[in-house]
């Protein structure tokens, strides 16, 4: 099996991952070294993702061409203005230093800016505002009505855009800016246009929301978008890699025996601090389902056991 280039992106994704400036609940940022760990087994020439979410994963790919889609448009608006230049660095520093300025100012310990700035954006739907929201809302949520508007409340925390605060998010935003690249096409469709546009020299990366357990995503997911999913990714020509979950402390998800059990499957524990729900809030095992051959992958907490090897190796010849 031919190995895929070790380029500079790629490596980078072992080393330090890049964190997206929009903010939700159930990111991968700790989850991305394992995910690459997986994707780079084949060499593919393109990267595709019907589930963008945050971008982290996409982000930290290493790929030059890409098509990154969700159905939620306001996200897709916001990265479309960061690749063509509509949103810099520097335009989002001093957005977020005057608005931050007010929200510290504002009455009801910030309440009454925060409503302003959700008002405004359920009306205009501006990307900055956006930013501000995610990053501003309660327990880094996103939520969204059947309308498109925001449906998350107040974090209640006025000073919450302190300077150090919003150089992190603008170093964020940054950092997505040298990643894109103008082969990366931003697309705002339902996720079934996407996957058929997939082909033999793609790597398809599919995180969907995850049936059966709480989760903020802009229009739900049923029993019947799983079908639909593992149908089409059955019949793909691209290789894929789809992240799921496969059981926690309370129960499995029954969608691995039903449906992708005939693929094959790594796991990872993991933990998700997601929701208001007891059940949301502890480990959960992390799926990996793929339709290509990972013999050299672990089934189990690769990245875990490997560290624990090295640090034998390490204890062995500190005493020896």
């Amino acid at each position: 099996m031919q190995k895929p280039k070790q380029t500079k992106a790629n490596q980078r994704v072992m080393s330090k991952i890049i964190v997206p400036p929009i903010k939700s609940q159930g990111i991968k940022t700790k989850l991305v070294p394992w995910i690459m760990e997986v994707a780079k087994v084949v060499n593919k020439k393109r990267w595709i993702e019907p589930f963008l979410g945050t971008g982290v994963v996409a982000f930290n790919s290493g790929f030059q061409e890409g098509i990154l889609n969700d159905i939620n448009p306001h996200i897709i608006n916001f990265y479309r203005q960061v690749q063509n230049g509509e949103i810099t660095p520097l335009k989002a520093k001093s957005f977020l230093e005057i608005e931050g300025r007010k929200l510290s100012e504002a009455n009801e310990e910030g309440y009454e800016h925060f409503r302003y700035i959700r008002d405004r954006f359920n009306q205009d739907f501006d990307p900055l505002d956006l930013l501000f929201l995610s990053r501003a809302g309660f327990n880094g949520m996103m939520r969204f009505n059947s309308k498109g508007c925001w449906n998350i409340p107040f974090c209640k925390k006025p000073n919450r855009f302190n300077q150090s605060y919003i150089t992190k998010i603008v170093n964020q935003i940054a950092n997505v800016k040298n990643v894109i690249t103008n082969k990366w096409e931003f697309k705002n469709k339902n996720f079934t246009e996407i996957i058929s546009l997939a082909d033999e020299n793609d790597m398809l990366y599919c995180d969907p929301p995850y049936f059966g357990r709480y989760v903020d995503y802009y229009n739900g997911w049923t029993e019947r978008d799983e079908e639909i999913l593992f149908e089409m990714l059955s019949q793909t020509k691209a290789n894929f890699i789809l992240s799921t979950w496969h059981h926690n402390d309370w129960r499995e998800n029954t969608m691995i025996k039903k449906l992708w059990n005939k693929f094959n499957i790594v796991t990872k524990d993991h933990f998700y601090h997601s929701g208001g729900n007891l059940e949301n809030r502890k480990s959960i095992v992390e799926a990996l389902i793929c339709n290509f051959e990972i013999k050299r992958i672990s089934q189990h907490n690769h990245e875990a056991a490997n560290k624990k090897q090295s640090a034998q190796i390490s204890l062995f010849q500190t005493f020896n």
